[in-house]
């Protein structure tokens, strides 16, 4: 059989040519993920980011409504006092349904760890009030205040971080809002969802276009 040699022109003409097959293909393929699945997934995240900080105004704004309120250690609700745990717990019962540990320590493991610059209202402050860290919490309101269950003979307070008594005996700061599995807004799954009209998108294209939608 005689061998065939092509010409390097040839040759070029060739590899051109399976470019532009595969070019196609490719964009082909790309035609099957509808253009508004970014745009619906990007919209979710923006509702979902202003469902959290929704929430976190919530959090607050019903934590002020409680000022006033006497301390009771162990104190669980407002009639019959609150001690600083359970201020928290009751006002996260209230306005978000979910059941927080007791005690401040507890508190203390939930959630994801926040640097003092970065807190953002509805995040919880921790303290070392009684010789032992994490052993006082509150909410942070923004502006450098939160509000808390002091002690005995007191009631629930706003006060500053800006004090050197809270300064000295900051232990940390939790976010939970948006975190914890139970505060997350369902509806970015929702909208990440591909209606049922829309032509079918493979799971990698699923990701790139969430990704793409991610500030």
């Amino acid at each position: 059989m005689p061998i065939v040699r092509r010409s390097r022109r040839g040759s070029l003409v060739a590899l051109c040519a399976a470019a532009a097959i595969a070019c196609a293909g490719s964009l082909k393929a790309q035609e099957t993920t509808p253009p508004s699945l970014v745009q619906a997934a990007g919209g979710a995240v923006k509702e979902a980011a202003s469902t959290a900080w929704q929430t976190a105004q919530a959090l607050s704004s019903y934590a002020l409504g409680l000022l006033g309120v006497n301390y009771k250690f162990g104190g669980n609700t407002p009639e019959t006092g609150l001690d600083c745990s359970g201020l928290v717990r009751y006002v996260f019962q209230q306005v978000t349904g979910v059941t927080l540990p007791r005690t401040a320590k507890e508190m203390s493991g939930v959630g994801d760890s926040v640097a003092i610059a970065d807190l953002k209202p509805g995040d919880l402050v921790f303290f070392n009030t009684r010789r032992f860290a994490f052993s006082h919490v509150g909410i942070y309101l923004g502006d450098n205040q939160f509000i808390h269950a002091p002690r005995r003979g007191r009631e629930v307070e706003v006060t500053t971080l800006d004090k050197r008594y809270w300064q000295t005996r900051f232990n940390g700061a939790r976010r939970l809002v948006g975190v914890l599995p139970e505060m997350i807004p369902s509806l970015i799954g929702e909208a990440q969802a591909a209606p049922p009209d829309w032509p079918p998108a493979t799971t990698a294209a699923r990701s790139e276009a969430i990704a793409a939608a991610e500030p």
